[in-house]
């Protein structure tokens, strides 16, 4: 029932929003690298007005390889910007690299769903790689685990569940620390000059196309979690 069912309808349902998601934000993003900010500022060059803007003085802007793998580490307060990023004078690499240092931003005054996400990294790796496992194995073997002290037993198809619900936690706390972030990325590059107009308005696309990759993949596993529940119901 795991490997062929009907519900699996979700599963595809969830991927093409994914497909759908990425291929937009792929020809947004292609779109807007074409045109060049009248500011002349590369992604490194807005990044460190940014960070200087905010009075951030202890982060670092590196360049990493790959194609929009852009990221803000918070753990070595690195600001990792991709080539095509890093060295590019278009309004999009302007876009991508105010929305990291919004993270940058977020980090530096505290705010509470970044230090949530942080806080449930460690815990959402490790589930996102059992909670899968654990569902097949209640599946395939069936056995229940009681739960100490207690005349209540959980079957291990429940206990896969929830541990991948933890996971798609973290999927749902990312969406208002990535929302946060492209407000604060709009609003620092107008308060830094670097760029207003029309380029504001090409750069939002972008940042709303790299959205729009979070809520589908926030919806495809919820969508996954419904199955999971339904085919749960289905055993009894």
């Amino acid at each position: 029932m795991l490997f062929w069912d009907t519900t699996y309808i979700l599963v595809l349902i969830g991927a093409v929003l994914c497909m759908a998601a990425s291929g937009y934000l792929k020809s947004t993003y292609k779109k807007y690298s074409g045109e060049r900010s009248q500011s002349g500022l590369t992604g490194k060059d807005a990044a460190l007005r940014i960070l200087k803007h905010a009075g951030i003085n202890d982060v670092k802007v590196e360049r990493v390889s790959g194609n929009l793998t852009d990221h803000y580490d918070p753990r070595s307060k690195t600001l990792r910007l991709s080539e095509s990023v890093h060295d590019s004078a278009s309004v999009a690499a302007l876009g991508v690299s105010a929305h990291e240092c919004g993270h940058a931003i977020q980090h530096n005054t505290g705010y509470a769903p970044l230090r949530l996400r942080s806080a449930l990294v460690p815990v959402a790796t490790i589930s996102s790689h059992l909670g899968m496992p654990l569902v097949l194995l209640g599946f395939l073997l069936g056995f229940d685990v009681p739960i100490p002290g207690t005349e209540y037993v959980f079957n291990l198809i429940d206990i896969g569940i929830l541990v991948f619900g933890v996971a798609i936690l973290f999927q749902l706390v990312t969406l208002p620390v990535e929302f946060n972030a492209s407000v604060r990325a709009k609003a620092v590059l107008g308060n830094c000059g670097i760029m207003g107009g029309t380029e504001m308005k090409s750069a939002q696309r972008v940042l709303n196309a790299a959205a729009l990759t979070y809520v589908a993949s926030a919806a495809a596993a919820l969508l996954q979690l419904f199955r999971l529940i339904l085919l749960r119901g289905r055993r009894g």
